[in-house]
């Protein structure tokens, strides 16, 4: 017998047959990487199975039980055993974790107008008569006609989040008019200065002269004062979506629905999911021409609705560059989130991973030698294929893979 054959029946002794390149299971993806959807959620699943190859009666080369070929140079595109193998490095990279789920681009919120039930911009003794309602479609922002009834009187919005309930004068104090000065000096009718020196919450005479000005410039009368339904207070600006009243109609009940002018993007994600994300966590944007657009979470639902494995929460993505989603509403997109990501970590292929007991093991290739070197994994890559490596490895070095 020669040593070589000696040394290879040493080898095949000493190591359990599950040990063997084809018995440990190299996870390649064709055998033993697959992917698996678990409602939307795509999840990289690696599946270590005992004995996955059948070697045929009288086969010749076969690879060492170690795992290592017994003939033939390491490389790109050399054969070995049942199938080739050729060698890829490792490196230091960033690798992170994604989840593809279908979304929905839109606008933000939904608001319905309303002129106040106990005042309007009509005549005195009754509600008055709509002449000029917004379009669908129309983006009303801070300072502009809202509707206008009558002879043309306008009824403008202002920003804010308490709605008028009163008719703000001289003297008073109060959230309402904390907000009418924000508006104010957001438009350049009152100054800053003068407002803060006498309290954000206090009606004061910088307050009064701002509003004439305001009042001047959309050609109503100069009272300085704000009288109930002159104005109507929202978070933000405003994108008509369905007009409600009618040209010629009393002016009372609700004069339009809207939503925000704010391009936002929705996730119904599995309830079942809901720990795999978090605010903050960036996203890709696939739009339906194709470009891609990115932005983050901003919001995570913490109730379900629906049922079992139907129930599903609200995530909401602020897009970095609104712009980019044009006039789109009601668009269906393609979202790819960033679950988790680690940088600078090693990485080598998931096909170079071999599954051996008690863990993984890469085997390195050093000129004509090779050896295994146990491995602990880390973060998974699916979308470049790679998986963070921990063990006896630099960059730089080459691991074996199976040829493509």
């Amino acid at each position: 017998m020669s040593g070589t054959d000696a040394r290879e029946q040493a080898a095949r002794a000493a190591v359990p047959p599950q040990a063997s390149r084809e018995g440990a299971g190299r996870i390649r993806p064709p055998a033993s990487v697959h992917v698996r959807w678990r409602g939307r959620r795509r999840w990289l699943v690696v599946t270590v199975v005992g004995v996955v190859v059948v070697l045929a009666a009288g086969a010749g080369a076969v690879y060492l039980a170690a795992g290592f070929r017994t003939h033939g140079r390491s490389g790109s595109g050399n054969g070995g055993g049942l199938y080739g193998t050729s060698t890829a490095a490792v490196k230091r990279e960033t690798l992170s974790s994604q989840t593809t789920v279908d979304a929905t681009l839109g606008y933000a919120g939904f608001y319905t107008v309303s002129v106040p039930s106990s005042g309007s911009s009509g005549t005195p003794g009754g509600p008055g008569t709509f002449t000029w309602l917004p379009p669908a479609g129309r983006v009303i922002r801070q300072g502009q006609v809202a509707y206008r009834t009558n002879n043309g009187v306008p009824t403008y919005l202002l920003y804010g989040r308490v709605p008028a309930w009163r008719e703000p004068t001289e003297g008073m104090r109060g959230a309402d008019v904390a907000q009418l000065n924000h508006d104010l000096v957001a438009l350049g009718y009152s100054s800053s200065g003068y407002i803060a020196a006498e309290g954000w919450k206090y009606f004061s005479w910088d307050t009064r002269y701002g509003l004439e000005r305001l009042q001047a410039k959309l050609g109503l009368e100069q009272t300085g004062t704000l009288p109930l339904g002159q104005a109507v207070f929202e978070p933000w600006a405003l994108r008509v979506t369905t007009v409600r009243a009618s040209l010629g109609g009393a002016a009372s009940g609700p004069v339009f629905s809207a939503t925000s002018a704010r391009h936002v993007v929705s996730i119904s994600l599995d309830a079942a999911d809901q720990s795999e994300v978090t605010k903050g966590d960036p996203v890709s944007i696939t739009l339906p021409d194709g470009s891609v657009t990115r932005g983050v979470i901003s919001s995570v639902g913490k109730v379900a609705s629906g049922h079992g494995s139907s129930a599903t929460i609200s995530v909401q993505v602020k897009l970095d560059h609104p712009g980019a989603a044009g006039h789109l509403d009601q668009a269906p997109v393609t979202a790819t989130i960033t679950t988790s990501q680690v940088r600078n970590a090693l990485a080598v292929p998931v096909a170079a991973l071999l599954a051996r007991p008690g863990g993984y093991a890469v085997e390195v290739v050093s000129g004509r030698h090779h050896h295994l070197v146990p491995v602990t994994i880390g973060q998974f890559d699916d979308a470049a294929g790679t998986v963070q490596v921990t063990g006896n490895l630099v960059p730089g070095q080459r691991v074996v893979v199976p040829a493509t």
